[in-house]
């Protein structure tokens, strides 16, 4: 909105022309969505405890999630509020890939809603049945898909590019609507099951986004993209405004969500977020580097993928203590913080190794 206003400004006073630029516009994404979170995280906070809110859990859990009971859930609302107030000031908004993005993330916080309402309303932390879970959440991940594909303009945008390596492509064809659904649910899904510990999810999301910030200003940078050797997608750098103001979002999110939390961001905020990653990397042409840079992710899914399969093919038995992954070391008699930390460390050196691939290939 105000980037439209901006460019009929322009053509008055010639200072306006500092909003042409994407990697200013990239900023105020972060700052527009950090004092967004500031202003009225607050206010969300009381409001959640006003309308008894609170975060019900898991009986069969580890004991120490017991005194978390009744700590205000649905945070999220707030971290989508500030990504997309920021996202329309700042993007452009005749940009396609801005509206994919959007769409997908609101698609899926709003099946996040009704699944926290249901918990809360019920007092449980059973929410929407699987199946109607599934369902509505496939269908906007298909949704969006077969969006993408149809609006592509270029074969490069549904290619699968192998990060280091250099110009190694695999056409999909009218397999990557299969692919692309499967990394949007799949991506909100891991990010959902990491979200157990108090800001366990969101310092990966920040740092994950902000690496996919990069690689959406690469990709829509002719000259940058030629010199790193990476295929140029026109008008994929809009993206990088969306990622910042997941970034920004995020941290002012963390500033309530940070051990011990005031509020979780709730079903509302993790399918959501973990769509936004999983749409700008389809849309970026980098699933591979997504997997890669969210490797915290993809072990907490394929923690909860092993116990599952090898409890029910042994007999009862366990690779874990718990799963997801992160119950394993709480179990293991690990304090909180630290194993947030930890994976925090841990998403930052996957996010350079993922960030690395710009380069060395």
């Amino acid at each position: 909105m105000l980037f439209e206003l901006t460019e009929w400004l322009k053509a008055y006073v010639s200072g306006f022309n500092v909003f042409g630029y994407l990697t200013f516009r990239s900023v105020l994404g972060v700052l527009t969505a950090l004092i967004f979170s500031f202003a009225f995280g607050p206010l969300m906070i009381r409001k959640l405890y006003h309308f008894k809110f609170g975060q019900p859990v898991r009986d069969d859990g580890p004991q120490s999630h017991l005194k978390k009971t009744g700590t205000p859930t649905m945070g999220g609302v707030l971290i989508l509020a500030a990504v997309t107030v920021a996202t329309l000031l700042w993007a452009d908004l005749s940009n396609r890939y801005i509206w994919f993005a959007l769409f997908v993330t609101l698609a899926f916080g709003a099946v996040g809603f009704a699944d926290d309402y249901i918990k809360i309303k019920h007092k449980s932390p059973k929410g929407l049945p699987a199946r109607k879970k599934y369902f509505w959440l496939s269908l906007a991940g298909f949704a969006t898909a077969i969006g993408i594909y149809a609006t592509a303009q270029a074969p490069v945008e549904t290619e699968l590019l192998i990060p280091f390596l250099k110009d190694v492509t695999i056409p999909l064809g009218v397999f990557f609507i299969f692919w692309s659904y499967l990394v949007i649910v799949g991506s909100s899904n891991a990010v959902n099951l990491t979200d157990g510990l108090d800001g366990l999810a969101i310092m990966p999301t920040v740092l994950v986004a902000s690496a996919l910030a990069v690689f959406a200003y690469a990709s829509g940078n002719i000259r940058m993209a030629e010199y790193l050797g990476i295929p140029y997608i026109p008008g994929v750098g809009e993206l990088a405004i969306f990622c910042t103001a997941i970034a920004g979002a995020g941290l002012g999110f963390l500033w309530f969500n940070a051990y011990p939390a005031q509020v979780f961001m709730g079903d509302v905020g993790a399918l959501a977020l973990g769509a936004a990653l999983g749409v700008v990397a389809v849309l970026v042409r980098q699933e591979i580097v997504l997997a890669i840079m969210g490797g915290v992710f993809v072990a907490e899914t394929v923690s909860v993928a092993l116990q599952v399969g090898y409890f029910k093919y042994s007999g009862g038995k366990r690779i874990f203590r718990m799963a997801p992954l992160h119950h394993h070391y709480e179990l293991k008699g690990w304090p909180e913080p630290k194993i947030i930390v930890r994976f925090w460390i841990i998403t930052l050196i996957l996010v350079l190794i993922g960030l690395s691939s710009l380069k060395l290939r």
